[in-house]
């Protein structure tokens, strides 16, 4: 099935738009600070839609379709997990944080560390952000790449990759932060009105409503019970710690007008997380589970009983229901999801490169301009990986891997110890991130089916106690 004219006509003026918010910001950035913290007066209510966006983004659009397709309701837990997470951070984490980002004018996360443990914890913490955040980005844009090549089989995923990229790094590279946080509040609406009022009902309206659901699926799909201890875990060990160590993160608590903005802003976000993003993507994969199972794919090479990438289901489901007109608004939905996700990771790459990397070895402040030559470099980078990577969740957990292994204790470590080692936080983060990726490396079956994420946490935990306690000794006994 080819795009119609009408429903390219919707995709590309949807792109457009979004061109054209980061070209009228293009101009108002004066400095650094502008460009990466919005100058630091920014409103709770774009910027909790930018924190869920960014957070839910192809995770959602595609991840999150794909377990409503294969396990039901449980898998709204996953995101129930965001929840946990933004209320944590809201509570533990930015009480402490804002106050000292405001006083020393962070723009970066690592900026935080270089506070507590000095420039060379920050700068190796900037270069395992930085490596995780070109990941984070090339996995949205191969999610976007994903979606559309399923949706539309004429458009092949490279061009898609091309396509995505191209218009999500301009846009994000010429504008900065704020054109990321004012687009993500544009996909947010646009999402929520796809989601609500196009591919919910139509969709339920399509497979024969809940008859049809309760007669095709087992009685499990329906269930929230459905999901084992280990999969939960994994799902909170891995979602949970992104709260405390994303660079996307801070740069929005960051540019918050005060602290009080910066919580009201994160417990929206949570809200909007779970119960609201959770069950409309798990229903809408479930839907397509339920269309799947009564031979709605049959057509195009899908029967009932044919092997099917879970991933897959939804964009075969909307690609089979959706009417011309109606696809090109729902695609625009889907791509809102993602690209508000790839522009946020490809603003933290940049800060972390920036400010953190190129900040370690030259003092001296980068022009606006060679911000945004940067940012665009980057962005280049990240379009290249995602054409030589065809797995949205291998790309996923890499960058997760890491992120959340190596840089969750020496975070936790400043807010809740009055003087943490610095030789404890390099430990921690290189043994954390070298465990967990090592394991995945190496595809070891690990006992009780738990994520490696937990055995390089557990291992970075270690090496952190271990360096402290050696480090107070050695103080005791000098009598210091």
């Amino acid at each position: 099935m080819d795009i119609h004219i009408i429903d390219l006509l919707i995709f590309v003026i949807y792109l457009i738009i979004m061109l054209g918010i980061g070209f009228y910001f293009m101009k108002r950035n004066k400095s650094k600070e502008d460009y990466y913290v919005g100058g630091r007066n920014m409103s709770a209510g774009h910027i909790g839609l930018s924190v869920v966006a960014t957070d839910v983004g192809g995770g959602f659009s595609i991840g999150l379709g794909g377990l409503g397709f294969l396990m039901g309701l449980s898998g709204s837990w996953m995101l129930f997990t965001g929840l946990v997470g933004a209320w944590l951070s809201a509570v533990i984490l930015i009480p402490r944080v804002y106050p000292l980002a405001i006083q020393h004018k962070f723009l970066t996360f690592p900026q935080s560390l270089a506070f507590h443990y000095g420039k060379k914890v920050a700068f190796t913490a900037g270069i395992i952000s930085l490596i995780g955040y070109i990941g984070f980005t090339s996995s949205q844009i191969l999610a976007g790449a994903k979606l559309a090549s399923a949706t539309f089989p004429s458009i092949s995923i490279t061009s898609a990759i091309l396509i995505m990229g191209v218009i999500a790094v301009i846009y994000t590279a010429i504008g900065g932060i704020k054109a990321v946080i004012y687009t993500d509040t544009v996909q947010w609406i646009i999402l929520m009105a796809g989601l609500i009022g196009i591919g919910i009902p139509l969709g339920y309206y399509h497979i024969g409503g809940w008859k049809a659901i309760s007669e095709v699926l087992p009685g499990s799909f329906l269930s929230l019970s459905q999901v084992s201890f280990s999969t939960f875990f994994n799902w909170f060990i891995t979602i949970v710690p992104i709260w405390f160590i994303g660079m996307t993160l801070y740069q929005r608590i960051y540019a918050c007008k005060d602290e009080k903005t910066a919580k009201k802003a994160w417990y929206l976000a949570g809200l909007f997380e779970w119960p609201v993003m959770a069950f409309m993507g798990i229903a809408l994969g479930l839907f397509a589970r339920v269309g799947y199972e009564q031979g709605m794919f049959a057509a195009i090479g899908y029967a009932p009983g044919t092997e099917l990438d879970p991933e897959l289901g939804l964009p075969l489901f909307l690609r089979t229901i959706l009417p011309v007109g109606l696809m090109g608004l729902m695609l625009s939905a889907y791509f809102s999801a993602i690209m508000s996700t790839a522009d946020s990771c490809l603003m933290a790459a940049s800060g972390n490169f920036t400010t953190d990397i190129l900040g370690y070895f030259y003092k001296k402040e980068h022009s606006v301009k060679n911000t945004q030559f940067i940012t665009l470099l980057i962005g280049g980078l990240s379009i290249l990986l995602a054409t030589h990577m065809q797995n949205v969740l291998e790309l996923m957990l890499y960058s997760y891997a890491f992120m959340v292994s190596g840089l969750l204790i020496p975070v936790l470590a400043t807010l809740f110890l009055k003087k943490p080692s610095a030789g404890a936080a390099m430990a921690a983060m290189i043994s954390g991130g070298v465990t967990t990726l090592g394991l995945i490396l190496m595809q070891i079956e690990l006992p009780f089916g738990l994520d490696a994420n937990f055995f390089g946490i557990t291992i970075s935990l270690l090496a952190f106690a271990a360096i402290s306690s050696y480090e107070n000794n050695r103080l005791r006994r000098a009598g210091i």
